[in-house]
């Protein structure tokens, strides 16, 4: 049964909520990394920095193979993957061609290392055409959230990493305190949408963006999650004032 942001879809419909999101992200692409450095004053590379260098201190070993990005969106960690890992394969995965075209041209403008060691690929987080026990480090920045069965997408990276392997997740959360929640959802509920529709067009996108955040698992509740799924050594820390939390696990 689904519950939490399970239940929350960009648009109203029938649709599938995945159907729903692919088409939200095709909608947003163009203004994407603007309004993601926008929202966020710039603090979403901070924020990436902190949970990819814990996610590198964790794995068994620096030297990597295999590593996939899912909900990797426009790329932007999988290219911090590649500065990290430079001799790794680094997969990125995405259900919308929308992002995963800005991705790409991302891609043709770098190095021809970094174009024989990335690549990007449409598919479905919840049904990887990834083998079993292939990843040394799966990576998650801002996507668990939009999952239309969350324990179904814990349980496809689990199958996919090898054993020893490193989930890293980045999700937007909200501040535990009451008056730093208050201030918050001021922000995100009402300037947040507003621009939103200015700069992308999309009236319903950044609405959507508040509503899942508050109803998805956080912090304890995110890696109870993880755990019943079969991850262990889970662990979580959130930064700025509790505007973003990174969860750290094994398998």
């Amino acid at each position: 049964m689904k519950s939490g942001a399970e239940l929350i879809n960009p648009y109203s419909g029938d649709r599938d909520k995945g159907e729903q999101v692919e088409q939200m992200f095709d909608s947003i692409a163009p203004a994407y990394d603007f309004m993601n450095t926008a929202m966020t004053f710039g603090l979403h590379k901070w924020w990436k920095a902190k949970a990819l260098n814990a996610a590198s201190r964790a794995l068994s070993s620096p030297y990597i193979k295999n590593v996939l990005d899912i909900a990797t969106g426009t790329g932007d960690v999988a290219f911090d993957l590649h500065r990290r890992f430079p001799d790794a394969l680094i997969t990125g995965v995405d259900l919308s061609a929308g992002m995963l075209g800005i991705a790409r041209e991302k891609l043709d403008k770098m190095e021809k290392t970094a174009k024989s060691r990335i690549s990007f690929v449409q598919g479905d987080s919840l049904a990887l055409s990834i083998p079993d026990n292939s990843q040394d480090l799966v990576t998650v920045a801002y996507g668990v959230r939009n999952f239309e069965h969350l324990h179904k997408g814990y349980e496809e990276m689990h199958r996919v990493l090898r054993p020893g392997g490193t989930l890293c997740v980045i999700e937007l959360s909200c501040p535990s305190t009451p008056l730093l929640l208050s201030l918050y959802n001021i922000y995100s509920r009402k300037l947040i949408p507003l621009v939103g529709r200015m700069v992308s067009g999309d009236s319903r996108a950044y609405t959507y963006l508040p509503e899942s955040i508050a109803a998805a698992p956080q912090r304890d509740d995110m890696t109870a999650i993880m755990k019943d799924c079969g991850f262990t050594d889970t662990r979580w820390r959130s930064l700025t004032f509790g505007a973003v939390t990174y969860y750290i696990a094994r398998k």
